[in-house]
C-alpha cells in the first residue's frame, strides 16, 4: 500500500513537471533576444511556467494602441485575485527603434501598469517580424511616426502554446478572462 501511494505521488509530481516543459508548438521555442522595460535581456522561454496575455503595440500610437492597452488593463482587473507570479501581461513593441526601455517603462507607468506581472518587450526588426508572423499580427510603417497594424490580444498557456486570440477593438474582454482563468486552473 505504501509503495502504491509513493508511485501515485511520483506520477503526480512528474505530470506537474512536464506541464512546465516547453511544448513542441510553443512560442518559447523562438530563439530571439528581447529587451524589457528595465533594459534587461531575455528570451521568450524566460516566460515558461506563466500564463501569458500579449498584445503588440507601439508607444507613440494615438489610435488603436491606447484601446488595446485599455483592454489589457480591463483583463487584469477582471481577473480578480490571482497570483502575479503565474501571469505575465506583455506588451511587445512593433517600433523597437523608438520604443527604448525608458519609453516602455514610462508607458507602463502612465498606464498604471504596476507589478511584476507587467512586461514590455522590444526586439530587433527581424525578431519582431518573426514573432508578429507567428501571431498573425500584420504591421506596416506608413509614415516615420505611424504604423498600420492588426489589433490582436493573444493568450498562451504556461508552456507557451497559443490557446486563444481576439482580433478587433471592443471592450468585451470576458472571453479572454475566461481563457486566462482556465489556463491558470490547468497550470
Amino acid at each position: 500500500m505504501l509503495l502504491l501511494m509513493f508511485g501515485i505521488a511520483g506520477c503526480s509530481q512528474n505530470e506537474k513537471e512536464s506541464n512546465t516543459e516547453i511544448a513542441q508548438n510553443s512560442v518559447f521555442q523562438l530563439n530571439s533576444n528581447w529587451e524589457n522595460q528595465d533594459g534587461q535581456q531575455m528570451k521568450l522561454a524566460d516566460l515558461n511556467g506563466k500564463t501569458v496575455v500579449m498584445a503588440m503595440i507601439y508607444t507613440s500610437c494615438k489610435t488603436a494602441c491606447p484601446r488595446l492597452t485599455a483592454e489589457m488593463r480591463d483583463i487584469e482587473r477582471s481577473l480578480g485575485k490571482y497570483d502575479p507570479k503565474k501571469v505575465r501581461l506583455v506588451l511587445v513593441s512593433i517600433d523597437p527603434e523608438v520604443d527604448t526601455p525608458e519609453k516602455m517603462k514610462e508607458y507602463l507607468k502612465q498606464n498604471d501598469f504596476d507589478g511584476e506581472q507587467w512586461l514590455f518587450l522590444r526586439g530587433d526588426e527581424s525578431s519582431t517580424r518573426e514573432f508578429a508572423n507567428v501571431l498573425s499580427v500584420k504591421y506596416k510603417q506608413i509614415s516615420p511616426i505611424d504604423f498600420s497594424h492588426s489589433n490582436i490580444i493573444s493568450v498562451f498557456s504556461d508552456r507557451g502554446v497559443l490557446t486563444f486570440q481576439k482580433e478587433g477593438l471592443n471592450s468585451d474582454v470576458n472571453e479572454i478572462v475566461t481563457e486566462v482563468k482556465k489556463q491558470l486552473k490547468n497550470s
